[in-house]
């Protein structure tokens, strides 16, 4: 077994852990939470010229769930509702500046048969596994791990021409960001884990436990 596979399993077993953690939070955070201004607030974090959005974001409240509105590409507004919107709103500054502004047209947004929601912005997506706003959502940028992850594939996740990609292949929705350690990124999935070692360029993809190809050259 390779050093990067075990750090790639480590990592995902840390994530787990985060999210027991976060789950069993206490009475102090949610109150952090309820204190939040109910009106409307705006974010406009810094970002390169071609990645600066407008935000306006609405808190989530008995008439609905939250709506963030982004400029999009070629000056089109783009309303994020729901766990996106939820997600959007809660990101950092860094990985807003990482997927840049928000894609448009059907093509880049919307609901699979599935019921899985995303959007697709200029370097990644945000996706979550249903359209609650309670579900949680996740951010994974454009590159070797999402390259991986929408690559066709048979169900047993091996490379297959005639096969399934993204949240619709055997790896399904992802359950977390790109986690970081060190040289290695790792991105978790409901069947599985994709790992890049940004150092040596290798890559590690598992489905159901089991090592398969990357599919990629």
């Amino acid at each position: 077994m390779s050093v990067a596979f075990r750090r790639a399993d480590l990592a995902a077993g840390m994530f787990v852990v985060a999210l027991i953690a976060a789950g069993c939070g206490s009475a102090d955070a949610n109150d952090a939470s309820s204190a939040a201004p109910s009106a409307e607030a705006s974010a406009s974090p810094s970002r390169a010229d071609d990645q600066e959005a407008a935000e306006s974001v609405t808190r989530a409240s008995e008439a609905g769930p939250a709506t963030v509105t982004i400029t999009g590409v070629d000056d089109v507004a783009v309303t994020l509702v729901g766990p996106l919107a939820v997600k959007y709103a809660a990101a950092t500054d860094a990985q807003k500046r990482a997927i840049g502004i928000p894609l448009t047209g059907d093509h880049n947004a919307g609901t699979r048969e599935s019921g899985v929601v995303y959007q697709q912005f200029q370097s990644g997506v945000i996706i979550a596994k249903n359209a609650d706003p309670g579900t949680p959502a996740y951010i994974v940028t454009s590159g070797k791990i999402r390259d991986a992850w929408n690559t066709e594939r048979a169900p047993d996740g091996v490379p297959l021409l005639t096969g399934k990609n993204g949240s619709a292949g055997p790896l399904g929705v992802p359950t977390s960001d790109v986690i970081t350690d060190g040289d290695l990124e790792v991105v978790t999935f409901e069947y599985g884990m994709i790992s890049e070692n940004t150092e040596t360029g290798e890559m590690i993809v598992k489905v159901n436990g089991k090592v398969v190809p990357s599919g990629l050259k």
